[in-house]
């Protein structure tokens, strides 16, 4: 890890900038390579990755003694570990990306105008992407590789917790990239971990095309301040499943389980159920008995409390505004399929919002009123992600409207040109 104690606030901002100098040229020479080269490309990542493991493992085990020192939860460590299996699945997961069909290229419209100019519509790389994301070393692989087969080149800035990792994932990228052809510096690691390099990052307009962050609510705050280019994020993953009234109640209970206690510390976990006041003295009884054999906490409104007692504590307004990534939900009781879905509309995070029932009907209602990025019938919210969408792996889920909306992927890593070819037509032209 290189501190930035030693160096002058100029001497960060040249070394960044100078990355992105190159990050330009890499990119410009990127687009010149077809989908055969790209996924040769691929492939050499992999296999590069798989001849290092023994070092990445070695430089991960320094991360992790240096985060149990910092006193960093086990959750956080075992966010962080690598080990044969992590590293195997990230290899597999590059080869995985060169099976994927290279969006690059696709004509996405075509016509004649009546003056004989034919103008395509096609998809592109965009260009230059930063990406600044916190612990998990498996998200180095998973940028660089979805930037590089969508045609971009990458600068990544990872969090202090993994810097020894994602520095030997990174090289290991860049370097069997570069056996079958891949650019100088298509793909590069800011090698400081202060929030100065982000705020470097964030005004590189001129050689960064767009900026993903990936991280907590303060991390994407600070890049949507600062940033000088289009940021393309979510903050938080507040999810909620409704128990209509024409639900199967043991479908219900089944969604809310799965959906709360699968992954409970990821973006597309469960947080907040309501439920139709019409099946909740049905429901919530056996639903709480399954939630406490997997140990989670419910915070309910007062009609909850009626029902369920002791085994539920009073849920404050705040309860429900918060993404817990934890074994905690909240509950409330609604009065109408319109209710639930003005609480989402207000108090959700345009994530995935989930109802579950057997009236098609409500249904079409809650997934066409809910304004949320993924809005799901008869389903576990943990469905919302890319590679369960079919799109390999992702490069996060974004909750804005503008360009990319929910899972992103290769598509979601590119735009559009227009190409448009005459035979000599002057606008100017004489009658």
């Amino acid at each position: 890890m290189r501190g930035t104690e030693n160096l002058s606030p100029e001497a960060i901002h040249e070394e960044i900038f100078e990355m992105g100098k190159k990050a330009r040229a890499a990119a410009r020479a990127l687009v010149n390579l077809d989908a055969d080269q790209k996924n040769a490309i691929l492939r050499a990542m992999a296999a590069e990755l798989r001849s290092r493991s023994t070092g990445i493992l070695a430089e991960n085990a320094k991360d992790l003694e240096a985060g149990r020192g910092n006193g960093l939860s086990s959750a956080m460590l075992d966010r962080l570990r690598l080990d044969d299996s992590r590293l195997e699945a990230m290899a597999d997961g590059v080869e995985q990306v060169a099976r994927l069909a290279d969006p690059v290229g696709d004509l996405l419209d075509e016509k004649k105008r009546p003056n004989g100019i034919k103008i395509q519509q096609v998809r592109v790389p965009i260009g230059v992407i930063g990406i600044i994301f916190e612990s998990r070393p498996n998200v180095t692989s998973d940028a660089a590789v979805l930037c590089l087969k969508s045609g971009n080149a990458t600068i990544l800035r990872g969090g202090s917790e993994a810097i020894h990792s994602n520095r030997a994932i990174c090289e290991a990228l860049q370097a069997g990239g570069e056996t079958e052809g891949l650019p100088s510096f298509s793909v590069q690691l800011v090698p400081f971990t202060d929030r100065g390099s982000v705020k470097e990052m964030a005004s590189m307009d001129r050689y960064l095309d767009l900026i993903i962050p990936r991280g907590g609510r303060s991390l994407i705050e600070t890049v949507v301040s600062l940033a000088r280019m289009p940021v393309i994020k979510h903050y938080d993953g507040i999810c909620h499943v409704f128990v209509d009234e024409g639900a199967d109640l043991e479908m219900a209970r089944l969604i809310t389980v799965d959906s709360k206690t699968q992954k409970p510390g990821v973006c597309n976990a469960l947080e907040t159920l309501l439920v139709h006041e019409e099946v909740a003295e049905e429901l919530l009884p056996e639903l709480a008995d399954a939630l406490a054999l997997r140990d989670v906490e419910l915070r309910g409104c007062r009609l909850v409390e009626g029902i369920l007692g002791k085994a539920v504590r009073e849920a404050s307004e705040e309860d429900w505004q918060t993404e817990y990534l934890d074994l905690i939900l909240s509950i409330r009781v609604v009065g109408s399929r319109e209710e639930a879905i003005e609480h989402i509309n207000q108090y959700g995070s345009h994530h995935t919002d989930c109802i579950v029932t057997e009236d098609q009907r409500s249904a079409e209602c809650f997934l066409r009123e809910v304004d949320s990025a993924c809005t799901f019938h008869n389903l576990s919210t943990r469905f919302s992600d890319g590679e369960e969408f079919g799109f390999g792996a992702e490069i996060g889920i974004s909750t804005d409207k503008i360009h990319a909306r929910g899972p992103m992927a290769l598509r979601e890593l590119t735009s559009y040109q227009y190409r448009v070819r005459g035979e000599g037509q002057l606008k100017d032209s004489p009658h």
